[in-house]
């Protein structure tokens, strides 16, 4: 057995065994290391969207498969299988098309990701200055009416 292992041969013994030679404890593998994310996770509602879209398709395909091979055997079912298939394109195509617009509508509701060509940007940009001119102008008139104020005889 230790020959077997020394060659490289999976023991079924759990990895973090003591060695009887030495005593020393192997450390134990993760089994699962969390990578980060390459992409940005998608809106809810966005993939609920594409959740719904990949399961309809798949009925779609598999429902049009069926219908293929009940053809070519020249079974009953044959001809209604191909218009419901029919049928069943038309509402895979529909839930594809909801995808793209709940994707739109989120974007358009919750704004869109912040890039040098990004016309949100742009707006929040102009929004920020206004405030800081308004927030200015309002300390500049508080302070003119202190000075105002200070400067007026008291006789």
């Amino acid at each position: 057995m230790k020959t077997e292992q020394r060659r490289g041969a999976v023991s079924s013994a759990p990895a973090a065994t003591a060695n009887s030679a030495g005593g020393a404890r192997i450390p134990r593998q993760q089994l699962w290391v969390e990578e980060p994310a390459g992409r940005r996770r998608m809106p809810d509602p966005v993939r609920r969207s594409a959740v719904r879209a990949v399961l309809i398709m798949s009925l779609t395909i598999i429902q049009a498969m069926v219908a293929f091979l009940c053809t070519l055997a020249g079974s009953w079912p044959a001809f209604p299988m191909v218009l419901s298939s029919v049928g069943s394109t038309v509402v895979a195509t529909w839930s594809v098309l909801d995808v793209w617009v709940t994707r739109q509508v989120w974007n358009q509701r919750n704004g869109v990701v912040s890039v040098p060509s990004s016309s949100a940007r742009q707006l929040r940009r102009e929004r920020r200055r206004a405030r800081r001119a308004a927030r200015a102008a309002q300390r500049d008139d508080a302070r003119i009416r202190r000075r105002g104020a200070e400067s007026l005889s008291r006789a």
